[in-house]
């Protein structure tokens, strides 16, 4: 649904006819900027037949374009709200305009970190009404100057209407611009030597019209909002219940007042302090406040918003009935601590409990989604460096939850699963879980439990996702969601406690909604991370490790040359023995000892088997490349639920990971996991037995050049290498192979001390 589908969608359910001029105009205002046209305007505006005037619209929209701040389509989706209007859904963009009670939906601008949703407070059905006291004995005017006491300073200028005009069109009285031109201590002082005639101090009214003030302080230059100089109150007024039932909800909401004024008509004016420090929070401050008090059964006119707003002014009557104050100074004691009331009253927290009856017989806890890691309904992250495999893992798991198998040798729970996609296309996502299903064997057998969401290039900050997701999920039964990865929704600076704990909250939403486990996965920061806790690996904030249920780490391995060797040993001899067996080949052919090296096992092998030499030699060449390929990594645990994890070392095989059997990961570690001077000692070991092995292959290769043991003298070996007699004789001392005797090169069995 487009912007200008929406706008259309709430002029539907937004009445002209009630709307003051002011909010007609904002109307066209937002219309324009959702780009509507004028035609769409002017349409709608033809419903108040007794105001609507042809061509007025055109005229008018020519100088809305480019207007500063702009009015949006949200101006019109709380008009819609505060006039209880219901919206049509959207499914592509959750515009939902149901009750914010639990269980209902979220609105499609609604971000759930900016602020709690307002909620009612009061029980419409059972609010009691109250009762109306009568005016005080000296109401009149002696309302008047407690009116000027309680909501301007002594120096502050005030602004008054006592003359009305009537309009023809729309048969009633309106008041006039009005006069601005004596501060409060001024009218408070002509008031009290007037003797009770109150027209000589603002000039007659009309006693069926009665009398308006402002309800701010202004400038003198004019009665515009530009011309308030204090945004220190607000007027709300509700006209269509009883008026004990609109006093009663005031009071019960708390309402910071300076007064309440009883309008001598059907609607009382309660004058509540917002205390905005300029304009733009005076605006955001009255929006939560009438919001607040329609969801709470006022039907509040939306036309008293701006800050110059008339109220009716205590003191005068109008046709017979005293326009006077019910109230003075009620409610909390200032905007601040009545929010914090608001939100306390609000609040979803659960109520403390006595520990007494569980201490025997606790309640059960969650099932088990993965043996010994993580429970149905918590929450599990694992971090680990780029190109770690880490989506791969986690596609690993989903297969693993669907067909109810072993995930890193550790059982998981059979069922429905959802693996919500925000990098990947969705055709390389959809072929990544068909290589995996392949790679690791598994005959999919189940993979109908298996959802993927894919968002790539729709993706939207983890808080407005969440509703969405909560929606698509709720009656699907998932055991599991998986989200990968979270940098693409990550709501706000990820090295922010406070901001990172609130965007955390949004898992726990997931995971409340819907009983499902929440899986993701996050980056590590970037540098070594060895000398690191697993905890810690995380880009960003703590918060990310210590949030959730169970944190799974993946950190790469340094596999020395020694393990490099051996594991392409391992490798290209089980190739060769597949290839064998593969051709109906009988193994058997090759000596046992033969199968343990590669070298030695081809060579046997083609001996064996000549006729296929050169294809045994490119499955040689090909599983040599393969084991180049393979990486090793330790996946470590950080557990709340759980005993701590062993360790798990495995090789990442593209594109899986696999359990490494032949333990050459055991005492394998990450860059930066030894200190430095401990690194610089391996380092240098490291490099003197590469360079003595490195010697010894010279050292072995000139003796066989020179005829071999018996043959070779030390000097002959000593001018091939370029080095004295003596460096020749050190080097055979430490040959496993060779020694001297007298100047000649023999073997070392038949060496006997020079």
């Amino acid at each position: 649904m487009s912007d200008r589908e929406r706008a259309l969608a709430c002029l539907s359910q937004i009445d002209p006819a009630g709307l003051s001029y002011d909010d007609w105009l904002r109307v066209g205002m937002a219309l324009e900027n959702a780009g509507c046209t004028a035609s769409d305007w002017e349409q709608w505006s033809a419903r108040d037949r007794e105001r609507f005037h042809e061509g007025e619209c055109f005229k008018k929209w020519k100088t809305f374009r480019g207007h500063t701040p702009p009015v949006t389509l949200g101006t019109l989706i709380e008009m819609v709200r505060l006039s209880g209007g219901q919206m049509p859904r959207d499914e592509e963009n959750e515009w939902d305009f149901g009750d914010d009670e639990e269980g209902g939906a979220f609105g499609w601008d609604e971000p759930l970190l900016k602020k709690p949703k307002v909620k009612p407070i009061v029980d419409v059905n059972w609010v009691q009404n109250d009762e109306l006291p009568p005016p005080a004995k000296d109401w009149a005017p002696g309302d008047l100057v407690r009116y000027l006491e309680a909501m301007f300073l002594s120096e502050d200028l005030v602004g008054y209407v006592a003359e009305a005009w009537f309009d023809e069109r729309k048969q009633k009285w309106l008041p006039k611009k009005g006069v601005c031109d004596r501060t409060a201590a001024q009218l408070i002082e002509e008031i009290q030597e007037c003797k009770g005639d109150l027209g000589s101090v603002l000039g007659d009214w009309n006693k069926e019209v009665g009398a308006w003030i402002r309800i701010n302080p202004l400038d003198g230059k004019g009665v515009r909002d530009e011309n308030v100089t204090s945004f220190r109150h607000a007027l709300l007024e509700a006209d269509e219940d009883e008026l004990g039932k609109q006093l009663a909800i005031i009071r019960d909401l708390e309402l910071p007042c300076s007064c309440i004024v009883h309008s001598g008509g059907k609607s009382i004016h309660a004058l509540v302090r917002v205390e905005a420090k300029d304009q733009a929070e005076y605006r955001a401050r009255v929006d939560y406040l009438y919001k607040l008090a329609a969801k709470n059964g006022l039907k509040v006119d939306s036309g008293n918003r701006n800050p110059s707003r008339l109220s009716r002014m205590p003191g005068v009557t109008r046709a017979g009935a005293p326009q006077y104050m019910i109230s003075g100074k009620c409610g909390r004691t200032s905007w601040e601590d009545w929010v914090e009331w608001v939100e306390d009253a609000q609040d979803d927290l659960p109520n403390p409990e006595p520990l007494a009856p569980w201490i025997l017989e606790p309640p059960p806890l969650a099932d088990v989604l993965i043996e010994g890691l993580l429970r149905k309904g918590h929450k599990m992250l694992l971090t680990g460096p780029s190109k770690a495999g880490k989506s791969f893992d986690l596609i690993q798991l989903c297969i693993a939850i669907a067909e109810g198998l072993k995930w890193h040798e550790m059982q998981c729970a059979k069922g429905p699963v959802l693996y919500v996609n925000l990098e990947l296309d969705r055709a390389s996502c959809l072929h990544r879980f068909r290589d995996v299903y392949r790679a690791a064997g598994i005959e999919p057998k189940n993979v109908g439990l298996i959802d993927v969401w894919n968002l790539r290039g729709n993706s939207v900050p983890l808080d407005r996702l969440t509703p969405k997701l909560i929606r698509r999920a709720q009656k699907k039964g998932y055991l599991a969601i998986v989200i990968d990865p979270i940098y693409k929704v990550i709501t706000g600076d990820e090295n922010s406690a406070e901001q990172m704990a609130a965007f955390c909250n949004q898992f726990d939403r997931i995971c409340l909604a819907l009983g499902a486990a929440t899986i993701y996965s996050h980056h590590h920061s970037k540098g070594d991370q060895g000398h690191k806790r697993a905890i810690d690996r995380g880009s960003g904030s703590g918060v990310f490790g210590r949030d959730p249920d169970a944190v799974l780490d993946l950190i790469e391995l340094e596999v020395l040359k020694d393990r490099r060797h051996a594991l392409e040993n391992f490798v290209v001899c089980a190739r060769l023995a597949d290839e064998l067996a593969r051709r109906g080949l009988d193994l058997e052919k090759v000596d046992e000892e033969s199968r343990h090296e590669h070298q030695a096992f081809l060579m046997a092998a083609q001996g064996a088997f000549q006729s296929i030499a050169a294809d045994l030699a490119d499955v040689v060449y090909e599983a040599l490349k393969h084991a180049a390929r393979l990486s090793g990594w330790r996946i470590e645990g950080t557990l709340r639920e759980f005993p701590q994890l062993f360790p798990i070392k495995c090789w990442f095989n593209y594109p899986v990971h696999h359990p490494d059997p032949w333990g050459l990961l055991d005492d394998a570690k990450a860059a930066g996991e030894d200190p430095p001077w401990m690194a610089n000692q391996k380092e240098k070991a490291e490099a003197k037995k590469e360079r003595n092995d490195m010697e010894q292959e010279e050292l072995e290769k000139a003796i066989l050049e020179h005829g071999g043991a018996g043959s070779a003298t030390v000097q002959e070996i000593a001018e091939a290498l370029c080095v004295i007699d003596d460096t020749v004789r050190s080097r055979l001392k430490k040959n496993q192979k060779y020694g001297y005797k007298s100047g000649l090169v023999i073997e070392k069995s038949r060496r006997k001390d020079d």
